[in-house]
């Protein structure tokens, strides 16, 4: 039977219950591999449109499609989105009580469901494995699966057990999905999960509806409420913080300030967490302050910003936590504040860290690249794309570097007054000592040091402090300083070093850019604006959306997602045939919301053309 189904059968579901039209970055070759029952590991940017890969072929194929999910968050998200799709969906996690799982596990004896997620804890249960080996399994979808590398920032221990699924399910095809991974990550899900014989379908990380942009202000608070005043007064977004205190006190500054902002890390009660995900799911407008506990489960498309106040501590986190903003395709934002308190917190950790000297060598070298990141002087996202083994390809044109290029300067003197003052302190001091130092400030700490006596005290007065500390920044980042561990933020100077000071090597540098002025409301990211009667008819449909959802209990975008509705309001359907055509109204969401949007369109339309 299996070998009757085509993709011309897959294009059909994709149309009447997903409402799309057409398949895109290879989705349709995967997918005939899992007809074909072969494996397949797919790399796909986030909002590429993965969970298709695998949600069409284990409705197509016989018997029940598992898919092996980290959290319960996204896999609530996904099953809700699925079922108002008309897919049979569900999930198996410890949310659930005795009789929901024997409900569940029902389903699945009868042949009722399409798609289970199950979280790898309980599929890798005795239990859970042989009762689905009485099963027919159409396939196994294994989410997030950058989740199997020890390397990686997201590492779970029970992914390395998932090789179990080849070994007692070697019939059963199974799919690897990711949207982060390094070449040497994507040999280890292979390897790890023995998919030796997959086809791999890689499509790029670029996501170019994100603006990326990165600063190093003094003030990274400030900053971040221009940003947001200038670019984001109203959207929903996440704001990451490196502690948990900073956390609390970024959302407090934030609600202060008149935003609804809500932290969430890990010293929170179970209860305050899923509340507090809960509203930045379901309402519109809300910002969470979150350490990196927070996002990998989140499946809402219309998050308009990610920005960080504290360095990721590597680019494949970094670009997984800033793939969370726009993943319905529509512009947004990634951007950050980062210092060196930061990178000397994270050298600090990984010395004190009991991981063994392999590891923390490819902790350091990860660091180093995402530091190189921030201090680039180049487009940010050809460095991200050579990061992940891709052609870096032509300036994207949507970056802070492509829009307002940084001045560079000849620095070698500056960087050798900067690293002699280094040398001439004795290699013991931080980053504020030293620019102290270098601009004459006369206090009891370099007295007592003996420091003013120095040629170098004072001989950096044509700088200012905030520009001395981001050329100390650019000389980490180039390696010809480096950060003490053992001496908590202690500069030293490094083998690079000295051709510097023997005036071997010429450095060129970045000159401080300074903060532009705020535009309040007006977005250089937002998507295209309405006008006159269209704005009504936009806001009458958020809302409209907002209400069907509250009586669910789902979020808005399972209702439609935001690209859904801007398409209602520039091709004003007056007929279910007109609305049918839509991206993303299926047949299901037709039957049950097309009378009613349709409604709102008619309210807002001309009276002659409602008396048509």
């Amino acid at each position: 039977m299996e070998s009757l189904l085509s993709t011309d059968d897959a294009l059909r579901l994709l149309r009447t219950v997903f409402g799309h039209s057409a398949f895109r970055l290879r989705q349709d070759e995967v997918i005939a591999d899992l007809l074909a029952g072969r494996d397949a590991m797919v790399l796909m940017p986030t909002g590429g449109g993965k969970s298709l890969c695998y949600q069409i072929p284990a409705m197509m194929r016989a018997g029940v499609g598992i898919v092996v999910s980290p959290l319960i968050a996204l896999m609530k998200d996904q099953v809700d989105a699925l079922r108002q799709c008309g897919v049979r969906a569900a999930c198996l996690n410890s949310t659930l009580d005795f009789e929901e799982v024997r409900s569940v596990e029902a389903a699945v004896n009868g042949g009722r469901l399409d798609l289970l997620y199950v979280a790898p804890e309980r599929l890798l249960q005795e239990r859970t494995l042989e009762w689905l080996g009485r099963q027919t399994i159409a396939l196994f979808a294994i989410d997030e699966a950058h989740c199997v590398s020890r390397w990686g920032h997201d590492f779970r221990e029970e992914y390395l057990q998932l090789s179990v699924l080849h070994e007692r399910f070697s019939s059963v095809p199974r799919i690897a999905l990711t949207a982060t991974a390094d070449q040497a990550t994507r040999r280890e899900i292979i390897t790890r999960l023995q998919l030796d014989e997959a086809n791999v379908y890689v499509h790029g990380c670029d996501r170019p509806n994100i603006r990326y942009a990165i600063s190093d202000d003094e003030n990274g608070r400030e900053r971040l409420w221009r940003f947001l005043q200038s670019e984001h007064p109203a959207d929903a977004g996440i704001v990451y913080c490196l502690s948990r205190k900073k956390v609390e006190e970024t959302a407090e500054w934030l609600r202060a300030r008149g935003r609804d902002a809500l932290p969430y890390h890990a010293g929170l009660s179970d209860h305050t967490r899923r509340r507090h995900q809960e509203r930045f799911l379901r309402e519109e407008g809300v910002v969470i302050v979150a350490t990196i506990a927070f996002g990998m489960g989140i499946d809402k498309p219309d998050v308009r910003f990610v920005a960080h106040l504290s360095l990721p501590k590597s680019i494949e986190a970094y670009y997984q936590e800033t793939g969370r903003a726009g993943r319905d395709g529509l512009p947004s934002s990634a951007w950050m504040n980062y210092g060196l308190k930061e990178v000397v917190i994270f050298r600090q950790w990984l010395a004190e860290s009991e991981a063994d000297e392999a590891y923390k060598r490819v902790e350091h070298q990860k660091l180093e690249a995402m530091i190189g990141l921030c201090e680039l002087p180049t487009c940010r996202r050809r460095a991200i794309r050579a990061y992940f083994g891709e052609e870096p390809g032509e300036d994207c044109g949507n970056c802070d570097n492509c829009l307002n290029p940084p001045q560079t300067w000849d620095g070698t003197e500056t960087a050798r007054t900067a690293m002699t003052c280094v040398s001439r302190t004795g290699e013991r001091f931080g980053v504020n000592y030293l620019v102290d130092v270098l601009i004459g400030k006369d206090h009891a700490r370099i007295r007592d040091w003996r420091h003013d006596r120095l040629e170098v005290f004072g001989s950096g007065v044509e700088h200012s402090a905030p520009e001395w500390r981001s050329i100390f920044r650019q000389l980490v980042a180039q390696g010809c300083l480096r950060v003490d561990a053992d001496r908590f933020d202690a500069l030293r100077l490094t083998d690079q070093s000295f051709p510097v000071l023997r005036g071997e090597r010429s450095l060129t540098l970045r000159r401080l850019r300074r903060a532009a002025p705020v535009k309040k409301g007006k977005s250089a990211v937002a998507a295209t604006p309405f006008a006159g009667t269209d704005e009504a008819l936009w806001q009458a449909l958020r809302r409209t959306r907002t209400a069907l959802a509250k009586e669910q209990g789902v979020p808005p975008y399972v209702v439609f997602h935001d690209t859904t509705l801007r398409e209602l309001v520039r091709l004003k359907p007056a007929r279910l045939a007109d609305m049918e055509r839509i991206q993303g109204v299926g047949e299901s969401k037709l039957r049950k919301y097309g009378e009613v949007f349709l409604r709102v369109v008619r309210e807002h339309m001309p009276a002659e053309r409602n008396s048509g």
